[in-house]
């Protein structure tokens, strides 16, 4: 199941193992049941300090607690973790050894401070790309944390119960037969998202924390924040970084294949490379951070939602953009129960169903021709009298006998029995006819919104939020400068995110240099 150089990298990885790791496998006669053995006794194969042993408890798929010394870790599987929950498992095993990459004291802090009891399951596919994060957080959390359980469950095999919970789209977290999130999300939010469902055992002291004085500091770590940290560090400048995630949107990209001098990439192999580039530098990196304001004197203080802060000389703005939401009674209320954003994870939900995509531009386009291969029917929703996708995917779309085009049409409600999704009602925008449209799931594909609210009223901005530079990433107020898709530059494109990245550092540091010869 695993090739040669897998297991050679695992026997590296594993090398400085301390804690005894032991799968314990519960019984089962499922027919997938020796796949998980055979997984397991590789990765066993990689290690002197794992093993495999049987648990007497039947179970009618495959299953397996982790223990560390003999002790129950709150960390289990139902199914079996390949594809892209394979890395779940394996980091699962390096957070209980203490090797795992952990969020700095104050976010453990606040993990530990959580009441318990937590039993939470997160129902994942094995194809889906954002589940392994959530799956890992969850998996981090239950490793810090001695009454947190977590589970990973893969929906393929408990397809009646992901019918009886509504669920539609993955990652799903349910506690106690609830629904809690469906979606993306990254840690912060979703232990803001824990704190609030099951409280805190402690308040964290309010006063602000001190991060320190910088020559510059750059919101956010995607392809234009980390050209601007790798520019500003190399011209000798003392650099911040503050940042939810390394890589951000880039995170979210499946095949990346129009990046210059790179044939093929993925979003997270590309993340991962921007990572182990600003390594090579002084950059002090502050990630799970969310910025609550600036303050824009000669001295930028920055404020942060942790009640941390920071100073720079120089601020740049690169904290990008997040998915474009409609708006419309019905979204948020059946998100994740027939609404979706993103086709490669929920598809698989939909096999043999009708659904629309909202959004004629690339993405959606795409959307569309992915969905094809999966549903009966997709209906792609457009607001304007045309399609604005690049003309070789709409000569794709249009192809397709079982994709069809409804222009000039504004969303106004998504319609539902209360556990599911069954249509969406329309506006036709010559005729003013109200439609309804009757489908089964909603994919919305409407484009970014600019992560630019912590900035209102500070520097000048578009109506759609962007923040407005002129050729070298200066914004309206002397020291803060703007770069990549947070700003009003056109094309937001990953290429274009880097050099508009490179250009805002290197006028930080000519600023710099004018002000002081």
């Amino acid at each position: 199941m695993l090739d040669h150089d897998l297991i050679e990298e695992l026997s590296a990885l594993f090398l400085k193992l301390q804690s005894n790791i032991t799968f314990r496998v519960s019984d089962s006669t499922h027919e997938d049941q020796k796949d998980l053995l055979e997984l397991l006794h590789e990765v066993k194969s990689t290690s002197h300090m794992i093993e495999v042993k049987f648990h007497e408890v039947r179970s009618d798929i495959p299953e397996f607690m982790i223990l560390r010394n003999g002790v129950e870790t709150g960390i289990s599987f139902k199914g079996i973790p390949t594809g892209h929950e394979f890395s779940s498992l394996i980091l699962s095993i390096l957070n209980l050894d203490g090797k795992g990459k952990f969020p700095d004291e104050r976010i453990i802090r606040r993990i530990k401070n959580l009441k318990g009891p937590m039993r939470l399951k997160t129902y994942v596919s094995l194809s889906c790309e954002n589940c392994p994060e959530v799956v890992q957080i969850l998996n981090l959390m239950a490793s810090l944390h001695e009454d947190f359980h977590h589970q990973m469950i893969d929906g393929s095999y408990v397809q009646e119960e992901v019918f009886s919970l509504g669920i539609q789209g993955v990652p799903s977290i349910v506690s106690q037969g609830k629904l809690l999130h469906s979606g993306k999300i990254d840690l912060v939010d979703l232990l803001v998202k824990l704190e609030n469902h099951f409280g805190s055992n402690s308040i964290e002291v309010s006063e602000a924390q001190d991060l320190g004085d910088y020559d510059v500091v750059i919101i956010g770590a995607g392809p234009a924040g980390a050209s601007s940290a790798i520019y500003t560090a190399r011209k000798g400048l003392k650099t911040a970084i503050i940042a939810d995630k390394i890589g951000g949107q880039v995170r979210d990209t499946k095949g990346i294949e129009n990046l210059v001098s790179v044939v093929y990439t993925e979003g997270k192999e590309l993340s991962q490379k921007l990572a182990e580039h600003m390594s090579q530098y002084p950059i002090k990196i502050f990630e799970h951070r969310k910025v609550e304001s600036v303050d824009d004197g000669v001295v930028k203080k920055i404020r942060l939602q942790s009640g941390e802060e920071l100073r720079a000389k120089s601020l740049i703005v690169a904290s990008g953009a997040k998915w474009r939401e409609l708006r419309i009674p019905g979204e948020k209320e059946y998100l994740g129960r027939g609404v979706a954003f993103c086709p490669h994870c929920d598809g698989p939900y939909f096999k043999g169903k009708k659904v629309a995509v909202i959004g004629g531009g690339n993405s959606g386009v795409e959307a569309a021709i992915d969905l094809s291969q999966l549903v009966k029917e997709v209906v792609l929703i457009e607001y304007a009298s045309e399609l604005r996708a690049d003309k070789v995917l709409v000569e794709k779309l249009m192809s397709l006998p079982n994709v069809t085009v409804i222009t000039e049409g504004k969303a106004l409600e998504i319609i539902g029995d209360g556990k599911r999704v069954e249509g969406i009602v329309l506006q036709m925008q010559k005729s003013q006819e109200i439609r309804k449209v009757d489908l089964e799931g909603i994919f919305i594909q409407i484009g970014l919104i600019p992560n630019s609210q912590f900035l209102k009223g500070v520097v000048e901005m578009t109506s759609q939020g962007e923040i407005k530079i002129d050729h070298k990433c200066r914004t309206s107020k002397k020291g803060i400068y703007g770069a990549g898709d947070v700003t009003n530059v056109p094309f937001k494109q990953i290429v274009v995110a880097m050099g508009e990245g490179a250009k805002a550092g290197l006028s930080v540091f000519e600023d710099m240099m004018m002000k002081n010869p």
